[in-house]
């Protein structure tokens, strides 16, 4: 009954939300090139997503943050619906670091290049340091965070090691990284299947590590505390369970 539900009621659904929506936003493209009504209108999707899904997000720890402040994200990645929760549960205009691939997929990819998002090639390491480079300025001169999954991709079991890409935008632009774990969402939409089930996740954003004082060659040790932070995250038993 849930695979029936997943592919003849959320899946049609979720197409259908994700090409209606990225034209509505590349309609306001036109008259906001900053990308922010972008972002607005993928909060909008995000939810939609996730109601017609049938999955509820719980958020803990945001207020922890300064609501005026910028910040690099960095999550874990386990699923293609860890999108749709960070974008409906984290109240910030940010921006996301995408595999290059994306780009070509129509609709998406549309949105993608007009909302500001940034384009990662990780199969050249000097087009890779022009994305960060990018990121860093975003943050320093605009005034947006930026969010990243520094395993460099989606994982079936457990959290990968780290790549540096986040502590070197987050040192170079001078803004506190914040760990965010995103909990249960492997398990409602595994890597690799198109069983949506219904459920529950949690976001658990935690303390924003300070970089002031950092620098560039601080960022392994930077990358290794960020690495542990959400291993901590994600181990916490939930304030809501039992």
């Amino acid at each position: 009954m849930s695979f029936a539900r997943s592919l003849l009621f959320s899946t049609p659904l979720v197409v259908f939300a994700t090409v209606i929506m990225a034209l509505c936003s590349m309609v306001a493209s036109l008259f906001d090139p900053s990308g922010n009504w972008q972002h607005e209108m993928a909060r909008i999707w995000a939810r939609m997503l996730l109601a017609v899904s049938f999955i509820r997000v719980r958020v803990r720890g945001l207020d922890q943050l300064d609501p005026r402040a910028n910040y690099v994200f960095v999550s874990n990645h386990s699923s293609y619906m860890d999108i749709p929760a960070l974008l409906a549960r984290l109240p910030y205009q940010f921006r996301f670091f995408a595999k290059k691939g994306l780009y070509q997929i129509p609709f998406l990819g549309w949105h993608l290049q007009r909302a500001g998002h940034l384009a990662v090639d990780r199969s050249n390491a000097r087009n890779s340091l022009k994305s960060m480079s990018a990121g860093a300025r975003i943050v320093a001169e605009r005034g947006v965070s930026v969010l990243l999954f520094p395993e460099g991709g989606r994982t079936k079991v457990g959290l990968r090691d780290f790549k540096e890409g986040a502590a070197y935008i987050a040192i170079k632009a001078g803004v506190p990284v914040v760990p965010v774990a995103i909990a249960g969402m492997r398990a409602l939409l595994p890597m690799g299947s198109i069983h949506l089930r219904a459920g529950q996740a949690e976001l658990r954003v935690g303390v924003p590590i300070p970089t002031t004082g950092l620098k560039l060659p601080d960022r392994e040790e930077l990358t290794l505390r960020m690495h542990q932070e959400i291993q901590r995250l994600l181990a916490e038993k939930s304030r809501h369970e039992g």
